[in-house]
């Protein structure tokens, strides 16, 4: 443990904040933008799915992100033979005891990657529900509350569909954000082939720069952060023009509505100020609702077209003025 158990006085929030995005970006080059989402999420008790082909660096973020914290991480190959109880555990008699113990499964942790998680099964996908919307598991009928915070990270390759099952909106609708990675620029990939040229891989260097007590804490000071009444008019706006929109069958929901409230408060937070302002919304909005929508597939719309549509909303629903700011 490299810090105090001191927070809030050892230092401010924002140092606190930019000592772990700093830590990341170590051995995780480019994609600034990509590592705030993931920050953002963390601090607003979101998850985040990460989709792209494999090879550009999903695990490496994932992983340099839970090294920079100092809780417990965990990673789940997901595969058609993992079995819900090899996520939450299970009981199993004790001889000496007389007794069934609780045997923890990875859920049991603070930051969970589930590696190529449409590679699992609808059954084990749903595991995965009541953890990431509840806090919590049930093992044969007891519910276990999950340590605080716990963050899920998930990654899938989109252009790979043999041996794999689609993830059902129900589950889409509990990650905050769907994020693509995209290959590096040039210049990137050569400073990576300089990191990894060694016998050791730089991420497995990183050191944890911040405690989960002061973690905890960040996320309570996050959801203090002021957000007008017109702001949240103003993304409920957003929500029903996806409810209206003619290239969409099937709009937001208000889980979408509080997710893009709670993720703009925290994107106010990371940026040092403690109010919300319309630009916050307006960037965030077509991450949080794109994977939320389901487009009119008979006018030959993909799943990429979500994005520009969310995108093409944020333009055409005029965002409040602000009088004044706290």
């Amino acid at each position: 443990m490299l810090l105090e158990k001191s927070f809030p006085l050892a230092e401010e929030p924002q140092a606190l904040l930019n000592r772990v995005i700093d830590n990341v970006k170590k051995v995780y080059l480019g994609h600034d933008d990509v590592i705030e989402k993931l920050m953002i999420a963390l601090l607003s008790g979101g998850h985040v799915l990460l989709e792209d082909v494999p090879g550009v660096g999903k695990t490496v973020l994932v992983r340099a992100l839970a090294s920079s914290i100092d809780g417990l991480f965990k990673r789940v190959q997901c595969t058609p033979d993992v079995m819900p109880s090899d996520l939450t555990g299970i009981r199993l008699f004790n001889q000496r005891k007389a007794e069934f113990e609780y045997r923890p499964g990875p859920l049991m942790c603070n930051v969970l990657l589930a590696d190529e998680l449409n590679r699992s099964s609808p059954r084990t996908q749903s595991a995965l529900l009541e953890a990431m919307e509840e806090g919590q598991i049930t093992v044969d009928g007891e519910v276990i509350r999950l340590p605080k915070p716990f963050f899920v990270l998930a990654t899938q390759n989109p252009y790979v569909f043999e041996g794999t099952y689609s993830l059902p909106e129900a589950q889409l609708d509990r990650f905050m954000f769907k994020l693509q990675l995209g290959y590096p620029e040039a210049k990137n990939e050569e400073r990576l082939l300089e990191q990894t040229q060694g016998a050791i891989h730089p991420v497995n260097r990183l050191k944890p720069v911040l405690l989960t007590e002061e973690l905890n804490a960040l996320i309570q000071e996050s959801s203090k952060v002021h957000i007008d009444p017109s702001l949240r008019t103003y993304i409920v706006q957003l929500a029903e023009a996806t409810r209206r929109h003619e290239d969409i069958s099937l709009g937001v929901s208000p889980r979408a509505s509080i997710m893009l409230m709670k993720a703009s408060q925290a994107c106010a937070f990371i940026r040092g100020r403690g109010f919300v302002l319309p630009d916050d919304i307006k960037e965030l909005a077509p991450y949080v609702f794109a994977h939320r929508v389901l487009l009119r597939h008979y006018r030959g719309l993909e799943a990429g077209d979500a994005f520009e549509i969310m995108k093409q909303i944020t333009r055409l629903i005029a965002a409040p003025g602000l009088k004044y700011v706290r």
